[in-house]
């Protein structure tokens, strides 16, 4: 029996529920695929599939004939080396007004007033239609694009939806509802992307709590290393202030150290020579030499970025039902639409006109993107945030099983309580005022 293998692929261009769909539906197709899980917020794909039928070239070619961009985990430097640096939240980002979205829909907006007014004031122009026409092609572009490539592919989404809306908006003579059916959508997207963004930036928070680079002893001198490059039983240097970059054993020096991040306790740890130290904890005070134990991907910070990851893929009851629920509503809209556009006129003997106008307007109102990403976005966000917090979730499906519980059971210090005393009270003894009293304490 041929064992079969684990693939993880990074994947750009995902931006929503159909996506990943997508991009799933296009692996399935290939033999050999045992199971898959692709999961458009933290943009990866989890493969696992027989050597024997197929291959990782053939898997990352069915992903790019589906649109997408297919990079696998461990390419381009150190990206993917470990869990945490597969996630894509150190890219730089361009100021808010330099985005290209943002133009879009600034570009979108004034040609959209400018066209209003002009209506308002003198009636429906030719004028009034060209800049109608020029804020749907601006705000429109990518949605149409999108669209026509789900009907080549036979896999009809929410873009081909408000592409059909647009354009019989556009012919029947409402040029303000087609440009205003895509610039609205458009702007839909964009906050569902924002959404997404801010889900994977809480995954990103996590991964900061560790350094970059790591002071590492080479040949008698101290040289900054990516921490990637730090070998076992190598030398590192952490100061008073600093964060300890790679799990290890404390073998010079004395120091305070917060592990708050990784185990919860709020009050420093006193560390000695021969203590156990992890990455992303923060040395307080001390100079300190620590031999390196563990590489990077295997540090207990990389495994707690690890095992969110997996836990945001694992899918609660909800967020199965959404996908299902998808997957079938887009064709059956489509259906409906064009039901209501041709049986009142061929039946009933209605004027087309009116009731294409009707058919359109149900493909507006049908748009279900925000039901699709609201369960994901809300799960992520939801895992993470407990992450961050030293709380670990392991699964959608145990979020929405704490609904039921009738009874929570904590432990106290770090977690009902800070940990940090303070004081309260100061009683005066021997007829020591309370405030000389603070001083020699």
């Amino acid at each position: 029996m041929v064992e079969l293998k684990d693939f993880e692929l990074k994947i750009k261009g995902m931006d929503c529920p159909s996506c990943a769909m997508n991009v799933e539906n296009a692996i399935r197709k290939l033999n050999g695929i045992a199971k898959i899980n692709v999961d458009f917020i933290i943009g990866k794909a989890a493969i696992k599939y027989d050597p024997s039928l197929t291959n990782t070239s053939e898997i990352r070619e069915a992903i790019e004939k589906a649109g997408y961009t297919a990079l696998e985990d461990g390419k381009d430097d150190h990206e993917g080396s470990c869990s945490s640096c597969s996630t894509d939240i150190f890219e730089e980002k361009l100021p808010f007004w330099k985005q290209r979205n943002i133009r879009i829909i600034a570009l979108s907006s004034l040609l959209l007033v400018l066209g209003l007014s002009i209506e308002y004031v003198r009636g429906t122009t030719a004028l009034s239609h060209i800049l109608f026409l020029f804020a749907g092609i601006i705000s429109g572009y990518s949605i149409a694009k999108k669209g026509i490539s789900s009907l080549l592919k036979k896999r009809l989404d929410m873009n081909f939806l408000m592409t059909i809306a647009a354009v019989g908006a556009f012919s029947i003579g409402y040029g303000e509802e087609g440009a205003s059916v895509l610039y609205l959508f458009f702007i839909a997207e964009f906050l569902e992307d924002y959404a997404g963004e801010r889900a994977r930036k809480s995954i990103g928070a996590l991964v900061k709590l560790a350094p970059d680079t790591a002071s590492v002893i080479r040949d008698g001198k101290e040289v900054n290393v990516d921490i990637h490059d730090a070998k076992i039983n190598e030398i590192t240097v952490v100061r008073p202030g600093e964060k300890i970059p790679l799990d290890g054993f404390v073998i010079s020096g004395e120091s305070s150290v917060n592990q708050a991040a990784i185990t919860g306790e709020s009050m420093p740890v006193h560390k000695k020579t021969g203590d156990s130290v992890y990455a992303g904890t923060l040395n307080e005070h001390g100079y300190l030499e620590i031999r390196v134990s563990k590489r990077s991907q295997d540090t207990v910070l990389s495994k707690i970025v690890r095992l969110v990851e997996e836990a945001e893929r694992k899918k609660s009851p909800t967020e199965k039902f959404v996908d299902k629920f998808a997957r079938y509503y887009t064709p059956a809209v489509i259906f409906l639409a064009v039901s209501v556009a041709v049986v009142p006129s061929l039946v009933f003997s209605k004027t087309f006109d009116e009731w294409l106008y009707k058919a359109l307007v149900l493909l507006v109102i049908s748009c279900p993107c925000a039901l699709a990403i609201s369960t994901p976005v809300s799960m992520v966000s939801g895992i993470t945030s407990a992450a961050k917090n030293g709380v670990l979730i392991k699964g959608g499906n145990y979020i929405e099983e704490m609904a039921k519980a009738k009874v929570f059971v904590f432990d106290k210090t770090g977690t009902l309580t800070e940990g940090r005393p303070v004081v309260t009270d100061t009683l005066e003894v021997n007829n020591y005022p309370a405030k000389e009293i603070l001083e020699i304490a």
